[in-house]
């Protein structure tokens, strides 16, 4: 994890705060991403490559979504394009558990398209 995004996450409120810090748990320690903050966002990549990044967005009614850079790749229920034609992002509710299995199941079908 890099200083430079703990900033990022820490000056968000709860509960978004938590699940901001547990989704970066996850990828770094779970999913063995690397972090990199870019345009004040943190991104991750999977073999020095972009693989998803998480948004928030106070202005949005504080919503959450990890956008998946190859996310047009793979059909999964939860994952929507929204008129993106690469990223497809896949919503988190603060107020609710993560589907932790449902992003395992997108993020090891995703890493099977990076070579």
């Amino acid at each position: 994890m890099i200083q430079g995004s703990d900033d990022f996450f820490l000056k968000i409120p709860e509960p978004q705060r938590s699940t901001l810090l547990y989704l970066r748990h996850f990828f770094v320690n779970e999913i063995g991403l690397e972090e990199h903050m870019k345009f004040n966002t943190p991104f991750y990549n999977f073999k020095k490559k972009w693989f998803c990044y998480i948004s928030y967005s106070e202005k949005r009614k504080n919503e959450i979504y990890i956008g998946f850079v190859k996310g047009y790749k793979i059909e999964f229920q939860g994952l929507e394009s929204e008129g993106r034609k690469q990223i497809k992002i896949y919503r988190i509710d603060p107020e609710k558990d993560i589907d932790v299995m449902a992003l395992k199941k997108i993020t090891t079908t995703l890493k099977s398209h990076y070579d």
